[in-house]
C-alpha cells in the first residue's frame, strides 16, 4: 500500500524477538486499518521465536501456520507480508502463482520460488558480512590506492632493536604518510589513477525446456563462465572511485563464502517467507482436460509438495522447505478458497479478509504512515525549492474523490492516490524549478479547481487510467 523505504533493518540469525502487539505498532507505522491481517501475521512471527525455544526433538515437529490474506487489491496485502520479513530481518520473495505451469508445459515451475528466495539470503548474509568488514577492507583498499600513488615496494616495519632505516627508506615513508594524510582529508579528490578491474565473461545462452530450466541455466552459466575465464581491463578513475572499488574488492577477499552459504541456508529453512501473490488465479478444477486453464489445478499439485515440505536443489545446495512461511494473497472475486484443491487448502489454516478502503482510511493513509504520500510530494517539491503544505480540507477532499474515482471505476485500494495526487500536482510539478522560493498551499478550492472535471466527466478513464 505504501512504497517501500530505502532503509532496510539489519537482520540477525534468530526470529525476531519483538512480542505480537510490537510487532503490531511496527506495522502501524507503515500501513492503515487491517488490524486482523496484522495480528494474523504478527503471530505467526512471534512462533518463530517461540520454535526456537522449545527443545530440540520437538522443533521440528512444529509447522508453520500458513497464512492466506483475501481482499482486493490495493488494501495492504503485500505490504503487510513485506514489512513483516523487514521487521523479521528474514529472508523475503514475492511472486506471483499465475507466472508457474505445470511440470510438462513450458514455463517456470514452482521450485523456482526456493531458489529465488535462497538467492535472496545469501545476498542479505553477503551484505551483513561485507558490513562487518568494512573497516578492514577500506584499509587494505587505503594501502593499495597509496601503491599506486607511490610505485614501488612500501618501506618494511623495523622490528624492535633492529638498525635504524636507510635515509631513502625513511624519507619514502615519510613521503607514503603524507599522501596518506592528503587522501584521507580529500585533498587528492580530482586526482586519477589506472586501475585494473576484472570482468566475467559468459555467453549469451537461451535455454528452452519443459522441466529443470533453473537447474540448466546455472549449471550452464557456471560451467561457461570458468571455461571463458575472466577479462581483464584498465580503467582510469579518480581516488574516491578508486577507493569505492578496491573496498568492494577488498572485501570480497575478506568473506568466507562457504560461511555465507551455510548461515544463508539455514535462515531461509528456518525464517524465509515466500508470499505468494495471485493465489486466486490458479483456483478452479480441470474442465475436460484442455483449454487456457488446463495446467491450475497441475500447478497447485506441484505447489502442494513445496508448501508441506520438501527438498529443492539449488546451486548453493539442498535447501528443505519444511519450515519456510507461505503467505499466499488474491481477490477471489471469480473463485473462493474452497476451490482450491483440498490438501492445498489445508496447508494454508489461517485466513484473514482485509476490508475495502473508503474515504476516511485513505484520508490516514495520505498523512498518518511514516512515509505518507503527503510526506513523499513535500520532500520532492523541496528539492525544486518549493515549500508545498496541505490543508485538512484537502486533504479530505483528495480522499473523498479517491473513493469517489474508484467506485466508479475498479476499485484499485490505495493506488488510487497515486493518481489522484500526480493529476492534483501535475501544473506544479512542470513548473517547480521555475518557482523555486515560493510556499505552495494546497487548499479545498485548489483541490475542486484541478479535479473538478474528472468528477463531473463520466468517462472518467479519459483522466484515470
Amino acid at each position: 500500500m505504501n512504497p517501500e523505504p530505502n532503509s532496510v533493518q539489519s537482520s540477525t540469525d534468530a526470529p525476531s524477538t519483538l512480542t505480537p502487539r510490537e510487532i503490531v505498532g511496527e506495522l502501524d507505522r507503515y500501513i492503515i486499518g487491517q488490524e486482523a491481517a496484522k495480528r494474523a501475521v504478527a503471530i505467526a512471527l512471534r512462533n518463530r521465536w517461540r520454535r526456537q525455544q522449545v527443545a530440540p526433538e520437538l522443533r521440528d515437529e512444529i509447522a508453520p501456520k500458513n497464512i492466506i490474506l483475501i481482499g482486493p487489491t490495493g488494501v495492504g496485502k503485500t505490504e503487510i507480508a513485506r514489512r513483516l520479513a523487514r521487521l523479521a530481518g528474514a529472508p523475503f520473495v514475492k511472486v506471483e502463482a499465475s507466472k508457474y505451469t505445470e511440470v510438462g508445459y513450458v514455463g517456470r515451475d514452482v521450485e523456482s520460488m526456493v531458489r529465488d528466495l535462497m538467492e535472496v539470503g545469501v545476498g542479505l548474509v553477503r551484505e551483513e558480512e561485507k558490513a562487518r568488514v568494512q573497516v578492514r577492507a577500506r584499509q587494505a583498499a587505503e594501502e593499495r590506492l597509496l601503491d599506486l600513488l607511490l610505485p614501488g615496494d612500501p618501506p618494511p616495519v623495523p622490528a624492535p632493536g633492529a638498525e635504524p632505516a636507510e635515509p631513502g627508506e625513511d624519507s619514502r615513508s615519510r613521503t607514503r604518510e603524507q599522501l596518506r594524510r592528503l587522501l584521507r582529508t580529500g585533498q587528492l579528490d580530482s586526482r586519477t589513477v589506472e586501475l585494473e578491474t576484472v570482468e566475467r565473461q559468459s555467453p549469451m545462452l537461451e535455454i528452452f525446456s519443459s522441466s529443470g530450466i533453473e537447474e540448466m541455466d546455472i549449471n550452464f552459466k557456471d560451467m561457461f563462465g570458468n571455461l571463458v575465464g575472466k577479462k581483464k581491463k584498465l580503467r582510469r578513475v579518480t581516488l574516491p572511485e578508486a577507493t569505492e572499488l578496491l573496498t568492494e574488492q577488498e572485501a570480497q577477499k575478506l568473506i568466507d563464502m562457504d560461511r555465507v552459504v551455510r548461515d544463508a541456508r539455514q535462515r531461509v529453512q528456518s525464517g524465509g517467507i515466500i508470499f505468494l501473490d495471485e493465489i486466486d488465479k490458479i483456483a478452479g478444477r480441470e474442465a475436460g482436460g484442455h483449454g487456457p486453464d488446463v495446467s491450475r489445478e497441475g500447478v497447485q499439485r506441484d505447489l502442494l509438495p513445496i508448501v508441506e515440505g520438501s527438498t529443492v536443489t539449488t546451486k548453493y545446495g539442498q535447501v528443505k522447505t519444511d519450515h519456510i512461511l507461505f503467505i499466499a494473497s488474491g481477490a477471489f472475486h471469480a473463485t473462493k478458497v474452497s476451490d482450491l484443491i483440498p490438501e492445498l487448502q489445508g496447508r494454508f489454516p489461517i485466513r484473514v479478509e482485509l476490508q475495502p478502503l473508503g474515504a476516511a482510511e485513505f484520508s490516514r493513509i495520505l498523512t498518518e504512515p511514516k512515509n505518507s504520500l503527503v510526506l513523499q510530494y513535500k520532500e520532492l517539491l523541496a528539492t525544486e525549492g518549493v515549500k508545498l503544505e496541505f490543508s485538512p480540507e484537502a486533504i479530505q477532499q483528495i480522499a473523498a474523490r479517491a473513493a469517489l474515482v474508484n467506485e466508479r471505476l475498479e476499485n484499485i485500494g490505495a493506488r488510487r492516490l497515486h493518481t489522484i495526487l500526480e493529476k492534483l500536482l501535475e501544473e506544479i510539478s512542470f513548473v517547480a524549478p521555475e518557482r523555486s522560493g515560493e510556499r505552495v498551499v494546497i487548499d479545498g478550492a485548489f483541490v475542486d479547481r484541478q479535479l473538478e472535471g474528472i468528477v463531473a466527466d463520466q468517462n472518467l478513464e479519459r483522466y484515470i487510467l
